[in-house]
Formats: structure tokens, sequence, C-alpha cells
């Protein structure tokens, strides 16, 4: 059984607490963890939580700053420091999956300018809309897999071809392939699904274009003047001597 978030944090500090307190490993000779780091006689050096945490960041490069903020991983980010400051170039830091906020310093100087927060963020209610999405998505591609893993074929006792095992009715053949349909939308993208409207009857259109438009307003294709013929009334000739 898988265990819950909270049992899972619950047991792991647990395990911490008797580690360091309780525990003797065989190289600190009869003391626990704890007792070794106390009597230890390195001096200690309280550094500050907010410069610890510049260690946890990501350099991802330079960027410009403009009137929209600082694009990064194609959505924008805007912090209110920037006003003014449009056109200069700085320096992106982030935290890894902390993608909601990065930290901006100037890229010749290296001076910390600010923080920039995702701009048009979605809500909480947007977010957990998606989650919910995913996690249905995620449940059917799961269960599809579940499915195609219990493919079981008939037993033979000399080389063949081999015979799926497994019969479906009618309607259940039918009803997983229109699930299935309605998920690969993208096949239905089809350019020529629709295709384009006749043109007006009075237009001349080459000839392999008239199978591609809409039936029932066809154009008429006119034929080729013969060798010599000069060109009728409704055809009208180029500079260099041609019909058109």
């Amino acid at each position: 059984m898988l265990l819950g978030f909270e049992d899972f944090t619950a047991r792991l500090l647990a395990w911490t607490s008797w580690w360091n307190t309780e525990h003797q490993p065989a190289p600190l000779r009869g003391r626990t963890p704890l007792e070794a780091w106390q009597d230890d006689p390195t001096p200690l050096r309280d550094v500050p939580a907010t410069d610890l945490w510049t260690f946890t960041l990501e350099d991802a490069g330079t960027r410009t700053l403009t009137t929209r903020g600082i694009r990064f991983k194609k959505r924008d980010y805007v912090g209110p420091w920037m006003t003014g400051q449009a056109g200069i170039q700085v320096r992106i830091r982030f935290m890894p999956h902390h993608d909601h906020r990065i930290e901006v310093y100037h890229a010749a100087t290296g001076r910390y300018l600010g923080s920039a927060d995702l701009a048009d963020q979605a809500t909480d209610e947007q977010i957990s809309a998606v989650r919910r999405a995913r996690a249905a998505r995620a449940r059917r591609l799961k269960k599809d897999l579940e499915a195609s893993q219990r493919e079981r074929y008939a037993a033979v006792n000399q080389p063949e071809a081999l015979r799926r095992l497994g019969a479906l009715t009618t309607a259940q053949a039918e009803a997983e392939l229109a699930q299935s349909a309605g998920t690969a939308l993208s096949a239905l993208a089809m350019p020529d699904l629709i295709p384009p409207a006749a043109p007006p009857a009075d237009w001349r259109t080459p000839p392999s274009l008239v199978t591609r438009t809409a039936p029932g307003r066809l154009p008429p294709v006119p034929s080729e003047p013969a060798p010599g013929r000069p060109p009728g009334p409704d055809e009208q000739t180029t500079e260099d001597g041609d019909a058109s």
C-alpha cells in the first residue's frame, strides 16, 4: 500500500531523528552523529537564509529587458523595479521547479536588480482544473496501457503465426474506436477536408485547380486554341503574343 504524503513525511522525520540521536555507527565508536557533531571543535559561522537561498539558483543566461518585462521559457516576467529600465541587458537566475518567479541581475556588473513574477498567472481554480484534466488523461492512458498488456495468445506446438485470444462484440469495438477517435483530434486536421468554393464561371481557372474546388459549380475548362488560330473575343493577347 502506498503511503500518503503526511504519513511519509512523519516516518522520514522519525527515521532522521533516530539516525542522529540514537543510532551509533561503527566509525563513531559508540557515539551518535549528534554527539560527534557537538564534540567537533571546528568553529561554526551562521549564514543568513537569504544567502543560502542563492546557492539553489541556476543561471539562465542573459536577456534584454523590454517594456513587456523579461521573456523566459516563452513567458513574460515583470516586476515593479523595471520601470524606466527598458533596453538594459540582464542575467536571469531561477530555482528549478519554482517557475513562478525569477531573480534578475545586471549583465555587466552582476548587481542584483530584483525579482520578477510571472505575468498573467493563472488562478488557483484554473490550475486545479488543469491538474484534474491531466490526472484524468493519465488515468485513461494507464487504463489503455493495462489493457494492451493483457494480450493473450494461443498456445502452439510448431512454428506458426501468432493468434491473439480475446473477443469483442460489435458494440464494444465501436465504443472503443469512438473514444479513441475523440482523443486524436490532430488526425482531423486535414487541409483538404473542406475544398475551396469554385470560382465564377467566367474565370479562366487552370485545369489543375478545377478538381480541387468544391463540386456543383465547376467552371468549364477552356480548350487550347489550334495552332495558328487567332484568339477569340474572350481571349486576351499579352505583349509576347501569347493568348491568356
